[in-house]
């Protein structure tokens, strides 16, 4: 049977503006706030404060509930909290639970509190991965499907900026204040996000609650799998942007081999490049708009790879700052686009009915390439030398790019619905 679709309809550019899309971008900046407390941030405090290599390596485990949110994302699913709503109510509960335990870390001292810093660490990771399942899952329920690409833009945009403001401005304070005062700041910049949750609308139920073991755990997973293409979307998922995080696992390497100082590199490509990014991503969304999802996934990962490849050009030129400037902003300008159409795309194989729960597994299955596949970049880089290393890197788009023609028959804009067409939810444009 044909597999359903969506009728292409006029987009109304408008919708750009509204209330939607500022909670979308709000709720971004929410989101990415928490991920660099428990890593940048910290591992700043510890080293200041003299704690063992050995033991700061360690805290890298409280990341753990960033890849494992999908276990009780289900929860999200099944219960209504409070008032507010299914996704409102969590959101708040969340969010609430991350400004305590924030804040909370302003009153240990490592030295002294060294286990009770790793509770709270952990604390907020799971708090801060509860919290991404509910936005990802109140974005993909709140917006139509031919504004995800957009919301996905923004959203990233809000999750970089408050990133930006951790590691950035998190340790420029910590010069002036201390890295106490600095948690406290920065618990209270969570008021961005209790703020919006109480200001959004909560998105209206298309289904009754699940319920039992079956209808909460087992009923998404089926769902998931009665999905056309469902186990070559998944190998989609893990193949599409594996070369760029190859490359990137090796990038502060190659900078340092290649001559550049740090200065350089972090005006040029922390800095400069930041803004790159957030260019292509409101760039992307605002191209999904108009040429649908299979195009931007092709064309945004095709320029992808062209851009990872490009670093090889920088073994040329040698430490040319208006060459990194270049590579830089060509690596930079076409992952924002090619993120947005992916998160965009994550979204839209969800079910409605389960967004929490099949948004967990996917943004859980999103981390492999970047902590496993990618594993092996330095031996990769050592064997082939730069030049070749990053050449191949860009090559790595390829298995990924051929995978996504199967689903074009389906994925591409389709003037009616075909056919055919049961009563399960639309799924793409």
């Amino acid at each position: 049977m044909t597999p359903p679709v969506t009728v292409r309809r006029r987009f109304d550019w408008r919708v750009l503006s509204t209330r939607r899309m500022l909670v979308a971008l709000l709720m971004g900046f929410s989101s990415g706030l928490p991920l660099l407390l428990t890593s940048t941030l910290l591992q700043a405090w510890l080293t200041r404060q003299g704690i063992n290599l050995g033991v700061i390596g360690l805290f890298s485990l409280v990341g753990l509930p960033y890849t494992l949110e999908f276990v009780w994302a289900p929860l999200f699913d099944r219960f209504k909290p409070g008032m507010l709503g299914r996704r409102r109510g969590w959101l708040l509960i969340t969010q609430l639970a991350l400004t305590a335990s924030i804040a909370a870390m302003a009153l240990l001292n490592p030295h002294r509190d060294l286990l009770a810093v790793a509770f709270l660490c952990l604390l907020i990771a799971f708090c801060s991965a509860s919290q991404d399942t509910v936005i990802n899952a109140y974005r993909r329920e709140s917006l139509d499907d031919d504004e995800q690409g957009f919301g996905a833009s923004l959203y990233v945009n809000g999750y970089r900026v408050a990133m930006l403001v951790v590691s950035g401005g998190g340790l420029i304070l910590v010069h002036f204040i201390g890295f106490r005062a600095v948690y406290l700041v920065m618990a209270s910049l969570m008021s961005v996000g209790f703020l919006t949750t109480m200001c959004a609308r909560e998105p209206a139920l298309i289904a009754p609650l699940p319920r039992g073991l079956r209808q909460t755990v087992v009923e998404p997973l089926l769902s998931y799998f009665r999905r056309p293409d469902a186990v070559w979307v998944l190998v989609f998922f893990l193949l599409y942007k594996v070369g760029d995080l190859t490359a990137s696992n090796m990038t502060i390497p190659f900078y340092l081999r290649m001559g550049y100082s740090n200065l350089t590199i972090g005006l040029v490509v922390k800095a400069f490049g930041f803004w790159a990014i957030v260019a292509g991503g409101l760039l992307g969304g605002a191209l999904m708009l108009r040429i649908g999802t299979y195009r931007a996934l092709f064309w945004f990962g095709l320029l992808q790879a062209c851009a990872t490849a490009s670093f090889a050009l920088l073994t040329v030129t040698g430490p040319s700052v208006r060459a990194l400037a270049f590579v830089i902003s060509a690596e930079n300008l076409t992952l924002g686009m090619s993120t947005a159409a992916f998160v965009g795309f994550m979204a839209l194989m969800t079910d409605r009915r389960f967004t929490a729960t099949q948004f967990a597994l996917l943004t859980s299955l999103m981390g492999v390439p970047r902590v496993i596949l990618s594993a092996p970049s330095g031996y990769l880089a050592l064997a082939l030398g730069w030049l070749p290393f990053f050449v191949v890197c860009g090559l790595m788009a390829a298995p990924g790019l051929l995978i996504l023609r199967r689903f074009r028959h389906w994925l591409e804009i389709h003037p009616s619905p075909p056919s055919g067409v049961g009563e399960t939810p639309a799924l793409l444009e």
